[in-house]
């Protein structure tokens, strides 16, 4: 896959779907790749839109650079990696951490937004010590010391127990990603607070969470649609964390229906 020099860092991203199709761009969360996004593209190439994805930095393909690293870092990779690609405007698409950058840009780039998609995210991540403890552990004893707990909050058990391969899959993109790169995101997302600049946005927005997120739950989504004047707010059932796996079927067809009713 190809690789776009952005903010001095090195981006591996992917395109999908017709060249003159409208692009979806999806960001994917902490601890995780572009292909956690593998159930969503076939639908929206057929749908005949153009799909991107990319390896948030310290992250899958892309480079580690050193950290700390910042949402607004992240955010600036984002939109570094649409202009590399000449891209004016998307429908942006953020999991967990990849939302907290679609909070951002929202507030702060909405003119290049068709849409907004936040799943699986929050505005503000206390308590800091969470954070520490997570960096500590893996600093010590690497990404085998997280995985099961971080399965455990992706999935509920009887996900885990009906998807076995793709929450195989998923377990092999937590194991494989970086330390470093995961520490220096980690401290992103602590020392994030979105709370009250995601007033601002006025792109329409569509909240998504699943009934069962312990990390981002329910409540979290809903301060957020709460905030964003101009969204809506869907709540699967059955689901955890990863929605977009868990529950494929019906997280597709959410965002579909979304952006096709707010396409430009």
């Amino acid at each position: 896959m190809p690789l776009a020099d952005v903010n001095g860092t090195k981006l591996n991203y992917r395109l999908d779907g017709p060249g003159q199709g409208t692009v979806v761009m999806f960001s994917n969360s902490l601890a995780s790749t572009l292909s956690m996004w593998d159930l969503q593209i076939p639908p929206l190439v057929e749908a005949g839109y153009r799909v991107l994805r990319y390896d948030s930095r310290g992250h899958g393909q892309s480079e580690v650079p050193e950290g700390p690293y910042s949402i607004e870092m992240l955010t600036a990779d984002a939109l570094g990696l649409m202009d590399a690609l000449g891209l004016e405007k998307v429908h942006f698409c953020g999991l967990s951490m990849g939302g907290m950058v679609g909070q951002m840009l929202g507030a702060r780039h909405g003119d290049r937004l068709i849409s907004l998609t936040l799943s699986s995210t929050s505005a503000h991540m206390p308590p800091r010590e969470i954070w520490d403890e997570r960096i500590k552990t893996v600093r010590e004893n690497g990404m085998d010391a997280v995985v099961d707990a971080t399965i455990d909050r992706w999935f509920t058990k009887a996900g885990q127990e009906r998807l076995v391969a793709e929450v195989e899959k998923i377990r092999h993109l937590i194991l494989h990603t970086q330390a470093d790169g995961f520490c220096a995101a980690c401290a992103a997302i602590q020392n994030m607070d979105q709370r009250d600049s995601i007033r601002s946005i006025s792109t329409v927005t569509l909240v998504l969470v699943g009934e069962h997120d312990p990390g981002t739950p329910v409540s979290a989504a809903e301060f957020i649609h709460q905030q964003i004047s101009s969204s809506e707010l869907k709540v699967f059932s059955d689901a955890a964390h990863f929605v977009n796996v868990e529950q494929s079927r019906v997280f597709n067809e959410a965002l579909l229906k979304f952006i096709e009713k707010h396409g430009e």
